[in-house]
């Protein structure tokens, strides 16, 4: 009883990529989950509650737009790992999962990692795609974001 059924649908979609900005400018901008909605493009807005990287433990929301739909996400940060790794895991109504940032120092800059996996019920074609499109996208911001003086 109160136990959650098993999704019909696992996935896991990751993505690395070299920025070229110190690895502290890198962790302290991706681990403040209000600045989300600056870089990608499913994340509306986050409340955090805090000013700045989120610690582990820390609980906040966000409100995704999934194919259209505003989904409301409940996050808990599971690891924050100066300067090397923030993971949160998160769930909702029709998904469940964690975002992973990997971070290493390379040369002056950067290599970055996000990894999505989620579970859902949904039955939509065509999600995988989308997701990765996004995670993409998302991934293609953040560098622009991160390199470009002035941001």
């Amino acid at each position: 009883m109160g136990q959650r059924q098993t999704h019909l649908l696992q996935e896991q979609i990751s993505h690395e990529l070299f920025i070229q900005a110190s690895i502290d400018t890198v962790y302290y901008y991706v681990t403040q989950p209000d600045r989300w909605p600056e870089w990608h493009p499913s994340s509306l807005r986050a409340d955090t509650g805090l000013c700045g990287s989120l610690p582990a433990g820390h609980r906040f929301s966000e409100v995704l737009d999934l194919l259209g739909v505003q989904m409301p996400l409940s996050h808990r940060v599971l690891s924050a790992v100066f300067p090397k790794e923030f993971k949160t895991v998160f769930s909702s109504t029709a998904l469940d999962g964690s975002v992973l940032f990997q971070l290493s120092k390379l040369s002056d800059g950067t290599l970055f990692r996000r990894t999505l996996s989620y579970a859902t019920d949904l039955q939509l074609s065509g999600l995988r795609t989308r997701m990765e499109r996004l995670s993409a996208q998302a991934m293609a911001n953040l560098k622009q974001h991160l390199e470009t003086p002035g941001n």
